[in-house]
């Protein structure tokens, strides 16, 4: 299997900040 590019702590993270508010945009970002 392909090594993943995020780890699924990066994921849940990034789905928290956005149902905080934050852009997508924000989140590549950051």
């Amino acid at each position: 299997m392909p090594k993943k590019r995020f780890t699924d702590e990066q994921i849940a993270f990034a789905l928290r900040q956005a149902e905080a508010g934050m852009s997508v945009g924000e989140i590549c970002r950051s």
